[in-house]
């Protein structure tokens, strides 16, 4: 079989291993990260133009290298060939392997902030905390050498408030950092920040299930030519609809 995969860049290493090692022909196309920062409709548009310049009769599925991402991913439509798209809120659950393993993470460890080999060498930005990143990576300089001394002080106080919620920093670990460069950042962020830092070994077996064909019902959805995927607000996270 033959698949088009069409991932965020986040997923770039990950991904490319997962295809080294597919039993199919897949045909990798990374969109950047930055995405997330246009928000929902824009994000939405976007992928779709990625799909649609897929051409017709060429690929058995577009695979989606993807969780929902604040509803990135909310109807799209898949054209002329099926679309699969795991059941994940985001690539933190990709990266742990399963929907139940971050969850339970999750209620373990709540005011957890995440990093991984693609949040740090795509760029640190904080689209993972939010769609409207606007201002949330400026410096206290910078703001107030934008908009004056007062404003700028009291708009980076507010951009940088989010930090109060967190105290611990993790560091999913996939086995394709290369050295310990990654993990030295993030150590490094998390005692700039006053966080607790964690190393957490991560799972790729989803994301492997996904280039091998292997889409079972309770870990991938799938659209086929004329449905779209949408949120589904319960736990299977997204659905089809014609």
């Amino acid at each position: 079989m033959r698949f088009k995969l069409i991932s965020c860049e986040v997923l770039f290493r990950e991904m490319c291993d997962a295809c080294a090692h597919a039993p199919h022909e897949v045909d990798p196309e990374f969109l950047p990260k930055g995405l997330h920062d246009l928000g929902r409709k824009p994000m939405a548009a976007k992928l779709q133009e990625a799909v649609d310049r897929t051409p017709e009769g060429v690929y058995d599925a577009i695979l989606l290298g993807y969780g929902l991402c604040g509803n990135g991913l909310d109807g799209l439509t898949a054209r002329h060939t099926r679309l699969v798209l795991p059941r994940a809120h985001d690539c933190i659950a990709l990266l742990m392997g399963s929907r139940e393993r971050y969850q339970q993470y999750f209620e373990q460890n709540p005011g957890t902030y995440y990093r991984s080999t693609g949040w740090l060498e795509r760029g640190q930005g904080l689209q993972q905390l939010t769609h409207d990143t606007m201002g949330f990576d400026e410096s206290l300089e910078d703001m107030i050498r934008k908009y004056g001394e007062d404003n700028g002080r009291y708009l980076h106080e507010e951009l940088t408030r989010y930090q109060s919620q967190y105290s611990r920093l993790t560091f999913i670990e996939t086995g394709l950092e290369a050295g310990g460069k990654f993990v030295g950042e993030s150590v490094a962020e998390a005692k700039e920040k006053g966080w607790i830092f964690e190393r957490l070994t991560g799972d790729l077996a989803w994301l492997r299930r996904l280039v091998d064909g292997e889409w079972a019902e309770a870990e991938f959805v799938i659209a086929e030519p004329g449905q779209r995927i949408v949120a589904s607000y319960d736990t299977g996270v997204v659905k089809v609809q014609a």
